[in-house]
């Protein structure tokens, strides 16, 4: 497959089994802890990208609560449409994250969880050395990536009508790219999944 028919099946997966990937109404789940982290490390009311943002649960739904301005991006149009019902108070864009050109320094941080192993391996260091331009002087990123080098497809995911498609590098890879962006990264864990899992990764611009 090229680049855009990997967007496209990504897309339509979503699409299609949003529901089935998570409910109107779930909650935090092991989000919970990565967000109240986030939000401590926050100034008030700070400006947050939410890359990947799906339906806005529990991501933006959480940091809105918790008083902050959240823009939302996502590549499916069924969960942009349920995000502005579900979080209204945040601006939520159906569009490619790869694709976008946002102002330089304006974000106080950039959330990307499960959403960049969604996106062609060629485009991940170039999207993160995007989201370095982006944040502001301090500001961070919150992201989950590879643990292990995978790329492929799973029909019938989540037991649903449609398939998905993921492609990721190993944990170094990630680490390097984040260094090349001009990152610091901070920390960084392994979240276990199934026989494998995810590492995250806590990113700072640096101060000036």
């Amino acid at each position: 497959m090229g680049g855009n028919d990997e967007r496209d099946l990504v897309r339509r997966g979503y699409d299609a089994l949003s529901y089935h990937y998570r409910a109107d109404d779930a909650d935090d789940g092991q989000y919970a802890s990565w967000l109240a982290d986030l939000h401590q490390r926050l100034p008030t009311s700070a400006e947050v990208l939410d890359l990947g943002c799906g339906c806005g649960v529990p991501v933006a739904r959480f940091l809105a609560h918790a008083g902050h301005r959240v823009t939302g991006i996502d590549i499916s149009d069924v969960q942009i449409e349920r995000a502005r019902r579900l979080v209204p108070t945040a601006v939520f864009l159906r569009a490619d994250a790869t694709q976008l050109d946002l102002a330089p320094e304006s974000f106080d941080a950039v959330v990307c969880l499960y959403a960049l192993i969604h996106m062609p391996l060629p485009d991940q260091p170039r999207l993160a050395e995007r989201i370095a331009t982006w944040l502001r002087p301090g500001g961070w990123l919150l992201t989950t990536v590879g643990h292990d080098v995978w790329t492929g497809t799973e029909d019938s995911w989540l037991g649903g009508p449609a398939a998905m498609w993921w492609s990721q590098a190993d944990t170094p890879t990630y680490r390097s790219w984040l260094r090349h962006a001009g990152l610091t990264v901070t920390a960084e864990a392994f979240v276990p999944e199934g026989a494998s899992g995810h590492t995250l990764f806590w990113a700072r611009r640096p101060v000036r």
